[in-house]
């Protein structure tokens, strides 16, 4: 039986979740085992393992419990890469045995949609920006200037900061010629 989540540990429950779905055998886990397990595939961003557990849990606990068809269908929005979906998804009320972890899941969801904003767009507006990361417009302009990036609030575009890429690794002196030679000798022959 998995204990509610006390602290963050979420690789360690993961394993305890599966090692318990293993020891089972075929009686079914509870609907809070099957729920923490499918909400930490969501967490881990595992949506092959997160639908594979979604088909194998009985239809039995699928109908007895609510919270495990609200934990998929933000599975679901994540398959689709519906962020706003996604967000409005985990609106929930969630119980003590997941709230930890779904709270968690939101905050990496937002901060997968910050990195991506960051990478894709060289300027964004407002209002697209607070969809992408779930969040009203003035909190978002809040959460961009935050993070370092312009904001022009007459217009209401936001500028991400681009991230340096990071530094070509060096080639040594004989390592550089040794791969040289074996690039001349592979064209030759």
């Amino acid at each position: 039986m998995a204990a509610a989540v006390a602290t963050p540990d979420f690789q360690q429950l993961s394993l305890d979740l599966e090692r318990q779905e293993l020891e089972n055998g075929n009686s079914p886990c509870t609907a809070t085992q099957y729920s923490q397990l499918l909400a930490l595939y969501l967490l881990q961003c595992d949506l092959c393992n997160a639908k594979f557990l979604w088909k194998r849990i009985p239809q039995t606990v699928k109908q007895g419990c609510a919270e495990l068809s609200s934990i998929w269908a933000v599975g679901q929005k994540m398959w689709l890469k519906d962020f706003t979906g996604t967000y409005e998804a985990l609106q929930k009320d969630w119980s003590e045995d997941v709230k930890v972890i779904m709270t968690s899941l939101q905050n990496c969801v937002r901060k997968r949609a910050l990195r991506l904003v960051r990478l894709a767009y060289s300027s964004i507006g407002a209002d697209d920006f607070a969809t992408f990361v779930g969040m009203p417009v003035d909190k978002a302009i809040q959460a961009a200037q935050s993070e370092g990036w312009e904001v022009d609030l007459q217009n209401r575009i936001i500028t991400p900061e681009k991230l340096e890429p990071p530094p070509a690794p060096t080639i040594m002196s004989d390592q550089h010629l040794s791969v040289l030679t074996d690039y001349v000798t592979f064209m030759e022959n």
